[in-house]
């Protein structure tokens, strides 16, 4: 069958010692640190929730390189949010935390942008916030790490600076709901496919950034994320 339209470019994340991880979709967690809850008024281990950025938000940073992306549209507050990310290898549905491991293909350092001030007003009257987060180029993402290599993540300092000053730092064993236990909560809402990837949520911290600012991520043994504003 032949198109009628062009078909769109496949989104492909480099996998450190070689080839790419082709993406399929990707998931986010809200609020999964207790302080970035409370900083957002929240308290407490509320049920998971999660919302989705089409693929082709991604922003691929190769490893040791600075990515670029726009300042979006509509905006005056776009704030960082430092991320672990988790990709999917092997999917299902109703995926046990138990079980969770043997379907993670690898973790990578993930960027969830957000136009806080869109978010913020889509809360208030009480529609979905897509416009806040499902932008162009609002998830930038660094190489993915096989967890053949890392093993389980479970613990490891995440923490992200602006122009070198501080601004995000936290643990990843501080999750609230932790690898497995999110992996449990999305496959029985969704069925996980090899391909997808989980940005799992941000610590305390987040802020704006402007043009001209430089933001870089890390969680502890994985390559850095780089990251300019335009």
């Amino acid at each position: 069958m032949s198109l009628v339209v062009p078909a769109p470019a496949p989104v492909h994340v480099p996998v450190v010692g070689g080839g790419a991880f082709p993406v399929r979709r990707v998931y986010c967690v809200g609020r999964n640190y207790a302080e970035h809850a409370q900083e957002m008024g929240f308290t407490g281990r509320e049920p998971p929730f999660f919302f989705l950025k089409p693929a082709d938000n991604i922003v691929v940073v190769p490893e040791g390189e600075t990515g670029a992306i726009d300042y979006p549209p509509l905006t005056k507050n776009l704030h960082h949010e430092i991320e672990l990310v988790v990709a999917i290898g092997s999917g299902g549905r109703d995926i046990r935390a138990a079980d969770a491991q043997a379907h993670v293909f690898g973790y990578a350092v993930g960027l969830d942008m957000t136009r806080r001030d869109l978010q913020g007003e889509m809360k208030k009257q009480g529609r979905p916030w897509e416009i806040g987060k499902a932008f162009d180029q609002s998830a930038p993402i660094g190489p993915i790490v096989p967890a053949t290599t890392t093993g389980p993540l479970t613990s490891g300092a995440i923490t992200l600076a602006v122009n070198g000053q501080p601004r995000q730092a936290s643990d990843v064993k501080e999750l609230i709901w932790n690898v497995g236990e999110i992996i449990e909560h999305l496959s029985a809402a969704w069925r996980l496919e090899p391909g997808d990837l989980i940005y799992t949520g941000t610590p305390a911290g987040v802020a704006a950034v402007v043009p001209g600012d430089v933001m870089e991520g890390h969680v502890a043994g994985l390559p850095a994320l780089r990251v300019a504003v335009r």
